[in-house]
């Protein structure tokens, strides 16, 4: 048994290009640092003295300035590549969160917020280019696990370090933050050789049950299934996002962790995505389970979390046993759903689209950063966090019924594709 589960990791590992790992390694470096995002709620709130409203108005302009650098990045890299790309966004990012942290202004800060991920944002299409440019259909699920890997990795590092610095100074999470961006730069210009320029004739493999060839041939705006998918990719995001900025709070002010306990709770997350998520991801590759099946799950799975926060505490279940389910049940759901996600944007597009494809899947995660901390703050503010809970697991609900239908689409889509196929043949 021992030895099978060791030949299992070993497979998953396996046919991965050294560009791949090496772009998980700058990722790794940046993401240890990653310490500003996941306290940013408690630092305006606790530090700051702003109202949980005003928190999340800065926060909303924070997935703002994502969504539109997310967009402009795409549209970048598509046109320069993704080295440069990647490059400039490390640099000006390490610099921005170290400036950031003697803004104490609110509209300045809301300024500066919006600018910082306008910019530092644009890496995220240049990166998701990068990994599909050096992987092939058959490793690219695995290549884009192997650098959630290095991101969860360095999140469980960066969370665990970020709770204790909290507790010291905020500000030293600003200094650690910025510099790891300026490290990881440094790295990805000093170690990666600057690519060629793909043929904007070249296509790509197709190998997705959920792909579609018509549509690798056409601008992603127009791919009326794929904007389908973003939607739904969408609605999931916003609610999952919410582990960023509302779970976070509701930990500290009703289940009355500290912050440093918060942060081991975070660095949960990210080491139970290093130890399972490329095993997991393998076997369920290995096994030709549909996508639309295992991102279903694993959203629903994400619902499930949402409603362990809605349980009351009471002598069996402590504040901290219910922030360990809702960790367990998010991460599960994170695994099972996210990976896919990816895969699937890059499958639909090719080497000449992808950065566009890639954008317009981020600009749907970068709007669900921007609305989750609205919708959050809001209704909790309104409402409280009892009955915010139900309402987000509906949400995720809502977007499992969109993926269900999607999938049977282009199911039958598929099936009729076939048909005429068949039909040609037989014809001729």
């Amino acid at each position: 048994m021992l030895q099978r589960t060791l030949h299992l990791y070993q497979r998953a590992y396996q046919g991965l290009s050294p560009s791949v790992w090496l772009l998980a390694i700058v990722m790794l470096i940046n993401r240890c640092g990653t310490m500003v995002l996941p306290f940013m709620t408690l630092y305006l709130t606790q530090h700051l003295h702003y109202s949980v409203t005003d928190a999340g108005i800065i926060m909303a302009l924070f997935g703002a300035g994502a969504f539109i650098g997310t967009f402009i990045g795409g549209r970048l890299t598509d046109r320069f590549g993704f080295y440069y790309i990647q490059l400039f966004s490390l640099m000006f990012g390490g610099f921005a969160l170290i400036g950031l942290q003697f803004v104490t202004n609110f509209y300045l800060l809301c300024g500066s917020i919006f600018t910082f991920t306008l910019f530092g944002d644009s890496f995220r299409p240049a990166n998701q280019a990068a990994i599909a440019h050096y992987s092939d259909p058959e490793t690219r699920t695995r290549a884009f696990s192997l650098n959630r890997l290095a991101i969860n990795l360095g999140w469980a590092v960066g969370g665990a370090l970020g709770g204790w610095l909290a507790s010291i100074d905020y500000s030293l999470l600003f200094w650690v933050d910025g510099l790891t961006c300026l490290v990881a730069s440094i790295v990805l210009w000093i170690s990666l050789p600057v690519p060629s320029r793909p043929k904007a004739k070249v296509m790509q493999s197709i190998t997705s049950d959920l792909s579609d060839p018509v549509a690798t041939s056409q601008s992603p705006y127009q791919d009326t299934l794929f904007i389908g998918f973003v939607v739904c990719s969408a609605l999931y995001l916003m609610v999952f996002m919410q582990l960023f900025s509302i779970v976070p709070l509701f930990f500290k002010e009703v289940l009355g962790l500290n912050e440093q306990l918060i942060g081991r709770l975070m660095a949960l997350n990210g080491i139970l995505i290093v130890l399972f998520e490329m095993a997991l991801v393998y076997s369920l590759e290995q096994q030709k389970r549909p996508k639309t099946t295992l991102i279903i799950v694993g959203s629903l799975l994400t619902a499930l979390a949402y409603l362990a926060l809605a349980l009351p505490i009471n002598t069996f279940l402590s504040g901290i046993h219910i922030a360990l389910l809702f960790i367990l049940f998010a991460t599960l759901g994170e695994m099972l759903s996210i990976p896919f996600l990816q895969s699937f944007t890059v499958e639909r597009s090719n080497p000449a689209t992808r950065g566009q494809y890639l954008a317009l899947y981020g600009m749907g995660a970068s709007f669900a950063q921007t609305t989750a901390p609205i919708f959050g703050s809001f209704l909790v503010a309104q409402a409280g966090f009892s009955v915010h809970w139900p309402i987000a697991a509906s949400l995720i609900l809502a977007s499992s019924c969109g993926f269900l239908w999607l999938g049977k689409v282009l199911k039958q889509k598929e099936a009729r594709e076939l048909s005429m196929e068949q039909s040609s043949e037989s014809s001729s």
